[in-house]
This record gives structure tokens, sequence and C-alpha cells, in this order.
């Protein structure tokens, strides 16, 4: 599956379901962002079951303007409609293999618990 251009018009729909969306947050003058970019398309190809989306900051800044996205690339990672990781920082393939892995091991029952407690 190929990346989707996330907007104001898609976003919240997009993160809001059910399963694992990946979010790349980036400018088009960004050399870094430019070099992890196919890392993560490499990564979506890897991943139908997975969200690949990106973010241009340029494009969408109340996007990342909502999210305080200072430094890109940023990476956000949110599993059920839940943020369950956010890092600036182009990550190597197998850090990038990692977190997935890592964000469809979650017991997101556990999460959401952990979410209420701290709120509380």
């Amino acid at each position: 599956m190929a990346t989707v251009e996330l907007t104001s018009a898609n976003f919240d729909e997009v993160t809001s379901s059910e399963g694992t969306v990946l979010v790349d947050f980036w400018a088009d003058w960004c050399g870094p962002c430019k070099r992890f970019a196919p890392v993560y398309e490499n990564s979506s190809e890897k991943h139908p079951d997975v969200v690949f989306g990106k973010v241009d900051t340029e494009a969408q800044q109340e996007i990342a303007a909502k999210f305080e996205i200072r430094s890109i690339p940023t990476i956000m990672a949110v599993r059920d409609g839940v943020i369950v990781f956010s890092q600036p920082g182009a990550l190597p393939e197998t850090a990038l293999e990692s977190l997935i892995e890592q964000v469809q091991q979650l017991d997101m029952e556990d999460v959401r618990k952990q979410l209420a407690d701290h709120e509380h």
C-alpha cells in the first residue's frame, strides 16, 4: 500500500479508525525528510495492514500546530485512535520495523486504562 496524503479534510477520519496508522510529518525543503521517504515507502509495501500517512507541514500548518510539531521529520503512531508514539527524527529501517511491531503488539485495553488512570 502506498502512503496516504493527510490533510485537514481527512486527518481525523484516517487517524481515528481502528488499526495502526503511522504519520510522517515532513516538508519538501527538509533533507532528512527526503532521505527518510524511501524507508517509509518501503515499509508501507511490507505492511498492507498499516496505514502510512504523510503530512506536508508546509501545506497543513494547522495539523502541525495541533500536534506541536517543532522538528521534522516526526513520526507519530496511532493505534485504534490513540496516539501511542511520537518522536522527531528519521528512523533507520530496523527501528521503524521495530516500532510497527511494538505498536501492533500493544494491549489497547491496557493502554486506555492507563490513560484513564493518568487523567484522574
